[in-house]
Parts: structure tokens; sequence; C-alpha cells
């Protein structure tokens, strides 16, 4: 039987203007950004875009939240790992398992995302992989019609002459 975790927060700290360091009850400490979050909430969250009132953080209802005094703002903890996740930085052994999961080659990946070899070697040799790239690799992992759309497999050998017609 598989048994849902359901996320709680440990411990939390406003850092640097609309972000929240966050240790969950598990010991994972995430850095989450919301700005995006606040921005895309429209009037419900428009509140948040206050420094002073977003300084006001805290965990509420045992750890399955974040809230704020002004009205009913508030993030659940699933909500806010979710963001965690997808803001965490891809590693090095993250890339090589995407890449073998789809079965690409170095050549194809770099194809694919529409960069050069050594960039992608360079992301494989543990440099930083920019969030573009994250966001897409995350994206075709959840839906892998993504990469069908715009993955062209290499063909090996030299390309066949074209007959021309006299």
């Amino acid at each position: 039987m598989n048994v849902i975790v359901i996320p709680r927060i440990k411990s939390l700290k406003v850092s640097d203007g609309f972000s929240l360091d966050v240790t969950f009850k598990d010991g994972k400490k995430h850095h989450v950004n919301l700005r995006g979050w606040i921005a895309t909430g429209g009037d419900i969250l428009a509140a948040l875009a206050d420094a002073d009132l977003f300084a006001q953080a805290r965990i509420g209802d045992y750890g399955a939240s974040v809230e704020w005094d002004e009205g009913d703002l508030a993030i659940d903890a699933t909500h806010l790992m979710l963001l965690a996740q997808q803001q965490r930085p891809v590693t090095r052994t993250e890339l090589a398992k995407w890449q073998a999961t789809f079965g690409l080659s170095n050549n194809e990946a770099a194809d694919l995302f529409r960069i050069s070899l050594s960039s992608w070697n360079n992301y494989k040799a543990g440099g930083r992989v920019p969030e573009p790239t994250q966001m897409l690799m995350r994206a075709m992992e959840r839906d892998p019609i993504v990469l069908q759309a715009f993955f062209r497999p290499r063909v090996s050998g030299r390309p066949k002459k074209v007959k021309r017609s006299a």
C-alpha cells in the first residue's frame, strides 16, 4: 500500500525580500522565492507584495501552512514544497539521469535545447544549468509530448547525395 506523506513545516525564516528558508519535518531544507506566486495570485495575494507584511510569515496549522496576519493569506505546505522542488537547481547527477531516462546522446540533448555540445558537456561536468533549461527538463519529465514535439534524432553517417534532375 502506498502511503502519502503530507509535508509539514518544521521551521521557517523570511530571507532576501520575498523568499522563505523552510525546513520541513523530514529534515529537507529549501529556499523558496514566492515573488511569482504573489505576482500571479491577483487581488487575493496582492497584499503580500508589501515587504513588511510578507516579513510577518509564520507557521500555521501545526506545520501544514505558512500564514500572514492580513485576511486569510496562506500557502499550504504541499504547494510550498512543489515550488521549492521546481526552483531547486538541477545537479549533474540528475542531469545524467534525465538524459539516460530519455536515451539521448550528448549531441541529441544539446540539439534539443538548442545549445552547443560544449555547453551540454559543461552542465554534465557540474556547471550551472540555466533556469530555462531546468524548466524544460522538468516539463519534459511531466509531459513527454514536450520532448516528442521538439526532439530530432541524430542519424548516423553522411547525408545521402541529392539527385538533381537535368
